[in-house]
């Protein structure tokens, strides 16, 4: 496993993508400290447009990571599935042809 903690990686790089434009909409341009929600909004509009574009990578990480701890993690209901699935191929395998079942 090269990366141990995709989502980590992800979730800094989109929170820079978010601070780093709120941070110049802050710093250089005044009219931006008056109406920090709206320094806020272009902020954000900023970070997902550089998501979207360059974070592509990491995302596929996170998400492929996502899906190896989901394929790892049984539920106990399938479990359970599983158990009763095999008891009901055991009671017809145990069955001869000719007879009826014992309900």
């Amino acid at each position: 496993m090269k990366n141990r903690a995709p989502f980590l990686v992800y979730t800094v790089l989109r929170l820079l993508a978010f601070l780093v434009p709120l941070a110049v909409l802050w710093f250089f341009f005044p009219i931006f400290r008056e109406f920090w929600w709206l320094a806020a909004i272009f902020a954000a509009l900023i970070g997902v447009s550089i998501s979207m574009l360059f974070l592509r990578a990491p995302l596929t990480d996170a998400s492929a990571r996502l899906v190896e701890r989901r394929a790892g993690r049984r539920s106990a209901a399938q479990d359970d599935a599983d158990l009763e699935d095999e008891a009901v191929e055991t009671a017809a395998s145990d069955e001869k042809p000719g007879e009826p079942g014992r309900s």
